[in-house]
This record gives structure tokens, sequence and C-alpha cells, in this order.
């Protein structure tokens, strides 16, 4: 049982609802469980006491995922299971419920949950955080829903990997030219750093793996990429981006920059360019928004991009056209679903990454656990130290501290050594850095499980079809040994 007898508020919305108890402890509920909402939780029970406060974390998820190494995860760099950290193993002495947040009304302080199975049911609470993160920004062009696949998830990048991987050992059993070259070509749709690294990833993963295939060479390989902006990389300066983007141009990328995906029926490519080509992979990585859950089923307040709209205290707060604020009491908010005022940049919005969002958990738990104490709440604000990417094994691209400059293997060790820091829990550190030991020692494992995406497809194939109704099946037990001497 939850903590502070969680179920004595919580109930099947249509079922009558339990006489509840007036709790002793204040329950703080923490939505999302990815950066924000797991090192809220862990900071606040660091801080507090279990009986100054119960916290419940809820996600459908039963982990973090830390996105910044699904492009690696997605290459076999890194086992996929060390990109996320397990939310009963990292939140010990906090409460974890598993299921999406169907609704959020403060004004009653309940949030419903919808879990994978039985009815929804109400949670209440005292203090709530919002961290539901974000989703993919998809658009209404025709095709993509049928064939497009996310990189926003560590299941959607290993099924890239294993998609791509399976591609590649079909076409080389393949004497169909048109087929194969369609199965050979690969197209990422937004230059991002989402898409760029995904890209890359990928790529230096299928040029490493054509080693094993006769029949295929690394030249056979088209990768592509569709960006409708000017340039890659926009969070890096531009002098940096235009190198990354010659950087990949020289090993075979081809980039279509202004250019917009404007149809992909049956993976027949139309670009808004006139470019056309037929492909059997679309990943779309162009950009992310704010959980809907926040601006469609939820009476906090919102901007025009569904954010919720907070203070620099991470306070949540309506706001006026004049940028004043008033605050939603009991309220906090933070990470890509929240609209962050950023302090040292007047006017804009810190940036929905992982270096913000940690730093602004930290300082969110800070001030829910001042506001307990009476003490004064502090103002976040975080200067970034620059920006990281990596482009490949042994290649990276990045800028620190806003003068350094790193290219090529300085820039892809920055990468990992960042990242690898900030990888929560020291279990999941150790796990990737032996992992990388292991592959600088031995190689990659190139290996694709396409199974495990329809795991019971063989045995459906397997499957004697049923007896017509009434009619009596017989069964009759044998032993493999005795099977084996009829043989």
């Amino acid at each position: 049982m939850p903590q502070n007898v969680l179920s004595s508020d919580t109930h099947a919305q249509d079922a009558p609802a339990p006489a509840s108890r007036p709790r002793k402890v204040p329950r703080v509920v923490v939505l999302g469980g990815g950066s924000v909402g797991l090192y809220v939780a862990r900071r606040l029970r660091r801080k507090l006491g279990k009986r100054d406060a119960a916290i419940v974390v809820v996600d459908p998820r039963p982990y973090m995922t830390y996105a910044p190494f699904l492009p690696e995860a997605g290459a076999g760099s890194i086992d996929a299971r060390d990109v996320v950290a397990p939310h009963r193993k990292a939140l010990k002495g906090v409460d974890v419920l598993q299921g999406m947040v169907a609704n959020i009304d403060h004004a009653d302080k309940k949030v419903t949950i919808h879990p994978e199975e039985g009815p929804d049911y109400e949670v209440s609470y005292d203090q709530l955080v919002v961290g539901l993160g974000s989703v993919s920004r998809t658009l209404p062009i025709p095709g993509l829903a049928e064939n497009g696949i996310g990189f926003k998830n560590v299941e959607e990048a290993i099924a890239v990997r294993n998609h791509v991987l399976n591609k590649m050992d079909v076409a080389s059993s393949t004497w169909d030219a048109e087929a194969r070259k369609r199965m050979l070509t690969f197209t990422f749709v937004g230059g991002g750093f989402a898409g760029i690294e995904a890209l890359a990833e990928i790529e230096d993963m299928a040029r490493y793996a054509t080693r094993n295939y006769p029949t295929i060479d690394a030249e056979d390989l088209r990768f592509v990429m569709i960006e409708g902006a000017g340039r890659i990389l926009p969070e890096v300066s531009e002098p940096m981006g235009l190198w990354a983007l010659e950087e990949m141009k020289k090993r075979g990328i081809e980039f279509h920059l202004s250019t917009f995906l404007s149809s992909c029926v049956d993976g027949h490519v139309v670009t808004s360019t006139g470019v056309e080509f037929d492909t059997d992979t679309i990943v779309w990585t162009a950009g992310v928004k704010a959980n809907p859950v926040i601006k469609e089923r939820s009476d906090l307040p919102f901007d025009k991009m569904g954010r919720v709209t907070v203070l620099p205290t991470l306070q949540v707060a309506t706001m006026d056209d004049d940028g004043n604020g008033e605050v939603v009491p009991d309220a906090w908010a933070a990470g890509d679903c929240a609209a962050v005022p950023d302090l040292l940049n007047p006017g804009g919005f810190c940036p929905p990454n992982a270096q913000h969002a940690i730093r602004e958990a930290t300082r969110l738990a800070d001030n829910i656990v001042a506001q307990y104490q009476g003490q004064p709440m502090v103002e976040y604000k975080h200067k970034s130290v620059g920006v990281v990417a990596s482009l490949g094994m042994y290649k990276g691209v990045a800028e620190l501290f806003g003068f350094l400059k790193l290219r090529g293997p300085l820039a892809w060790l920055a990468h990992r050594g960042y990242h690898v820091m900030a990888m929560p829990t020291g279990n999941r550190k150790l796990r990737i850095m032996i992992g990388w030991i292991g592959q600088f020692i031995m190689g990659r494992e190139i290996v694709s499980l396409g199974s495990l995406h329809d795991p019971r497809d063989e045995f459906r194939k397997a499957s004697v079809p049923p007896k017509p109704a009434g009619e009596k099946v017989e069964q009759k037990a044998e032993s493999s040994a005795a099977r084996a001497e009829k043989g």
C-alpha cells in the first residue's frame, strides 16, 4: 500500500467515493517521471522526512529516459536498458503510480489517473508539480502517420535501429534493384539536435555494418535529411553548424535545406522543392510540443504554445499582457511543458533541454522546501555551460563556456563525458562506461532483433486453425522421446 493511505481518497470514477480521511502528512504529487519529475522527487525526499511530506510520482512508464543518449542507444553504442533509470530503484521512499494523467483539476486539487488496466481513479494532493514534458510535434502530412516513426523515447530509438538493420538484411538477399534501392534509402526529417544526432549515429552504425554484408557496399546506402530552415543545428553558432554540415556531406549524407516534407504516402516522398524518391524508412524528428494534457484537460494557465505559465520561482502563475503574474497557489512546473522565463535573456524562455530541466528541477524542489519552512524562494537562473553533440563514433561538435569550440574526437569526448556525469544513478553511469570500454575493445554488436516488435507473429503463423463449432478437439499427451521414436 502506498504511503499515507493513498487509496483513502482514490476511487474509480464510476463507483461511489469512500469517505475520505484528512491526511496527517501533506502530499506532493509529481506529474511525469522524466528529468524534472525524477530529480524533483529525489531532492524532496532527501530534504523532507516522511513525516513532512508524502511524495507521489505519476508516469505511464516505469522509468525515466535520459533523452540525450537516445541516438547512441539507437546506434547500439549504449545498451537500451542503460539509458533509462527505473523509478522503483531511483525513487526510494517515493510512491510511484504507473498511468497516464487524464485530467488536472487544480481547483479541487485532484488529478485523474488512467491506468493501463482498470478504471480511472482520482488522487488528491496538497502541492502539485507538473513535469509532463513534451511529445512529438507532427503535422497533417499525407502518409506521415502511416509510415513515419518518431525518435522521442527509447522504444522508438531501438525500433529505428532494428528497422534499419532489418532493411539491410532483406536488401542483401534481393535481386530487385528498385526494391533494394528503396530499402537502403533512409530519410530523416528535422535538422535540430535530435534529428542530426539520430541521423549521424544511425548512419555511422549502418556504414559500419556493411562490412558484414558482402552484397552491400557503404556507397549503396542513401541517407537523406529534410530540414525546413536554411541551416542545421540552430543550437550552435552558424560557423559550427556549417562545419558539421560539411563534415556530414563528406560522409555522403544528402541534405535538403529550406525544404519541407509535402507527402510520403506509401513511402513515396515528395518535398516542397519538387524532390521525389521512394523509401521504406522515414524518421520524424521535427520538433516537440508541450504535453497536450495541459491545454486540453487541465485548469492550469498556459501560453499560446500550450506550456504552463510560470514565474522565475517556477510557481505556476496567470500572466497578464505586461508579463506580470499572479501566483496559482500550490502549483509548480518546469521542463519542456513549462514556459520558464530566462532571466539572463530578458523576454525569452529557457530552452527545452536536459541541461535546464535538471537544474530547474533542483531549484523547484528547493523552493517547495523553502515554502514549507517559511523561507524566501529563489528565482531560477542558469547560464548555459554550452552545447555538445555527437555526430557518430569519434565525431562531434561542441561549444563550451561561450568561448571553447571543439570539433571531432575532442567534442565527442566532451559529449560523452558531460552526459554520463548527468545520467542519474551511479549504477547507470558505471554500466554505460563499461559498455563503452567493451565496445572499444570488441567493436560494435550489430544485430537486428526485429521480432521484438511483434514476438507473437511466428506463433500465430504456426497455429492450427480452430475446429468448426461443435466438433470435438482430441488431445493426446505424448512425450518428445516417443515422437522421436515414431519419426
